[in-house]
């Protein structure tokens, strides 16, 4: 099924999407090969196969656990903050990005 003219200027409504009648035309024809080259597609057997959100199945955090080991790599805290430009207390001090620049927080 081929998508109209119509069909694309939603899509481009939808995404807030300003194009001209040029542009609408070029699209189309653009959208259409688009989904022309995924045809072959249809011809795979997936009987059976359960439809996946994410290429790798499963997903589970892969993150480590944030536990400090003082044996193996723990950088001692008045080296990671000597060369800073701006420390307070016991972490870097740096400028405020949200906000009305209230200054530092």
């Amino acid at each position: 099924m081929a998508l109209t003219q119509d069909d694309v200027r939603d899509i481009a409504d939808y995404a807030r999407i300003a194009l001209t009648d040029d542009e609408l035309r070029e699209m189309t024809d653009y959208m259409n090969d688009a989904v022309a080259m995924l045809e072959p597609i249809r011809e795979y057997d997936l009987d059976g196969v359960e439809p996946t959100y994410h290429p790798i199945g499963d997903l589970s955090n892969v993150m480590g656990a944030d536990v400090v080991d003082d044996d193996i790599r723990a950088l001692p805290l008045d080296v990671a903050l000597k060369n800073a430009a701006s420390t307070r207390d016991r972490a870097f001090r740096v400028p405020s990005i949200l906000g009305d620049g209230g200054g530092d927080r």
